[in-house]
């Protein structure tokens, strides 16, 4: 669970918190710090970026709604910007090509290949780890999926979660060269683990 602010140069405040289950909880406090130690109200806010994934549901879908929200709220336009092109965008290698791989839980990754800190060459993905092991085989990685398969990425490099301060330098960086950014919508790779039984039974009053 990450914010930051950023002034369209550089991140002049953040807060990041790694917790699994509540980003609920969590994630309002966290924006009312990083107003409070710039000395900001949130109606100076001027732009929105949200990591739109790929990544678990229900985080995705709290940080996305929370987006939109104070898009509609305050006027202002809400960019999203791909979960592994933050970490991608942070990582401590000097020169690719390298992988960036997250935790999607099931024995998966979710992953895709960069050419450099700023530039992917493949779509997003989930594998499991060992079937994509040739097509990684000799790269470096970064990230916390990375870190959970040590046979599949040996060679491991920082962050290892994304950061809001990278999402925002990069939303930044891509702005000012006129770039257009990803729509805020939440990228699924699959389907929630949580679904609606198929067979459930029906109770009808007498």
């Amino acid at each position: 669970m990450t914010v930051a602010l950023h002034d369209g140069t550089d991140v002049i405040a953040s807060s990041s918190q790694v917790d699994a289950r509540r980003h609920g909880e969590l994630l309002l406090p966290a924006v009312d710090r990083v107003l409070a130690e710039a000395g900001l109200r949130l109606d100076a806010v001027t732009g929105i970026v949200v990591g739109i994934g790929p990544g678990p549901y229900t985080g995705l879908r709290v940080g996305l709604m929370t987006a939109d929200t104070f898009g509609l709220a305050l006027g202002v336009p809400v960019h999203g910007v791909c979960t592994l092109d933050g970490l991608a965008y942070a990582a401590d290698i000097e020169k690719g090509p390298f992988v960036v791989a997250t935790d999607a839980r099931r024995k998966e990754v979710y992953w895709a290949r960069y050419a450099d800190s700023r530039t992917r060459l493949t779509d997003p993905a989930v594998d499991r780890p060992a079937d994509i092991a040739e097509r990684v085989a000799g790269l470096p990685a970064v990230g916390a999926g990375a870190l959970l398969y040590p046979d599949t990425f040996p060679n491991v490099h920082e962050p290892e979660h994304v950061s809001a301060a990278a999402l925002a330098s990069l939303a930044a960086e891509r702005l000012a060269k006129g770039e257009e950014l990803p729509e805020a919508r939440p990228l699924y790779l699959r389907r929630p683990d949580a679904q609606v039984p198929k067979n459930y039974k029906v109770v009808t009053p007498k």
